[in-house]
């Protein structure tokens, strides 16, 4: 089995019942958990937690969907740095927050493709990642 790293904004789509993107999470991740098993770290795990009272509703909903939830490897750690330390040096326009690399390094150093709707940054800075979004779905 392939592993897949889901992006925060996916999970939250589900969980806020967005009504622009909810469907499409919801059919991409049914559609990629059929083959590979779904990934989010510790990064992630804080930003949906939003969406929830207690720590046992969002253990429940990350059980339900199937998601397992993984450390970051050092080496992504690693790699997060160098990326957002690129990111400011190029004097981007918009405000990244560093979490973002976070997701993208963890996505690199475990050859998992990443499920997003954020390509540009994703892009950018981790052009290796294979990147599943909504115009390539």
């Amino acid at each position: 089995m392939n592993g897949v790293f889901i992006d925060s904004r996916i999970l939250l789509d589900l969980f806020t019942d967005d009504a622009n993107w909810a469907n499409w999470s919801e059919k991409i991740l049914d559609q990629y958990s059929q083959t590979n098993t779904l990934y989010i770290n510790s990064i992630v795990y804080p930003e949906v937690s939003i969406g929830f009272n207690k720590i046992e509703e969002l253990e429940k909903a990350v059980e339900q969907i199937g998601i397992k939830v993984i450390e970051i490897p050092r080496e992504a750690l690693f790699l997060a740095g160098k990326a957002f330390l690129k990111y400011r040096k190029n004097k981007e326009t918009k405000n990244a927050p560093l979490p973002d690399f976070f997701i993208g390094a963890h996505a690199t150093v475990s050859s998992f493709d990443l499920i997003t709707r954020d390509i540009a940054k994703f892009t950018t800075y981790f052009p290796q990642v294979k990147l599943i979004h909504p115009n390539n779905s």
